[in-house]
């Protein structure tokens, strides 16, 4: 996971250097970060970056904006890019606004060195396909694909 570009949303300096702490231990990733919405759009429109990590409730408002943005192909100019959204809730509600806006993995704070590496690894190395369909846009929301599954295929069409 060495040599990649990171943009850390996040209104918590000390939540930073948290992260920032844990993406060294993993290699030598070059971290960037914002401290809201409007500041991370801005960094994402202007520069290039291999993920992203955006916590949901920044000071400026909720970190679901600007996934959503993200996964906008018509605004952003990288709707593929990985996103690891942070959050202090772990509420049914709140993981699946996250989910249903394009959140690609999902983690709660507070977490272990561990289950970041979990989702930054998987986020990496075991990207999940997207899906394009008239009300969604992001990585298919699926965690398996079941070989056993008979019914209808609900999915209108794969993103290319």
């Amino acid at each position: 996971m060495s040599s990649l570009n990171v943009l850390i949303v996040e209104d918590n300096r000390q939540m930073v250097e948290v992260i920032r702490a844990v993406l060294s231990g993993l290699g030598d990733q070059r971290a960037e970060f914002a401290t809201g919405i409007d500041a991370g759009w801005g960094r994402l429109q202007a520069e290039d970056f291999d993920y992203v990590i955006v916590d949901r409730n920044l000071g400026d408002g909720d970190g679901v904006e600007l996934v959503r943005r993200i996964r906008d192909p018509k605004r952003c100019r990288n709707p593929y890019i990985p996103i690891l959204m942070l959050t202090g809730s772990g509420e049914r509600r709140v993981v699946a606004a996250a989910r249903d806006a394009g959140v690609s993995e999902f983690l709660i704070k507070p977490f272990t060195v561990a289950a970041m590496a979990d989702r930054l690894t998987a986020l990496i190395n075991r990207p999940r396909p997207f899906i394009q369909s008239p009300d969604y846009f992001g990585p298919d929301r699926r965690r398996r694909n079941d070989p056993e599954y008979k019914g209808a295929e609900r999915r209108k069409g794969r993103a290319p």
